[in-house]
């Protein structure tokens, strides 16, 4: 079963953020494919970018664990304050999915 990580970014200007907001963002994406990767844990896979919001996606069989080694990265990194995350134990499609929404 594939299980999700989604992390929400607020951004400052309403649409797709500053060039400093998306550069800073573009450097917290990095850090969480190599801690992503390091722990074994699942993957980065990618974002989308707009609505005055920057979503970061991550899949792995464990949404707990890939939060547990996203956390620290994120708790330490300007762009991702007043975010949040949501945790989803099942996969896309399956409306009995488990979602947990979650703050740092």
């Amino acid at each position: 079963m594939e299980q999700a990580v989604i992390v929400y970014l607020l951004l400052n200007d309403g649409e797709f953020g500053t060039p400093h907001e998306r550069a800073s963002i573009l450097e917290l994406e990095n850090r969480l494919e190599q801690v992503v990767g390091s722990a074994s844990v699942g993957e980065f896979d990618g974002d989308e970018f707009g609505g005055g919001k920057c979503v970061l996606y991550m899949y792995g069989p464990d949404a707990e664990r890939l939060f547990v080694v996203i956390e620290p990265v994120l708790k330490s990194t300007l762009a991702a304050v007043g975010g949040y995350a949501i945790k989803r134990f099942g996969g896309a499609a399956d409306p009995t999915a488990k979602e947990v929404r979650v703050t740092w």
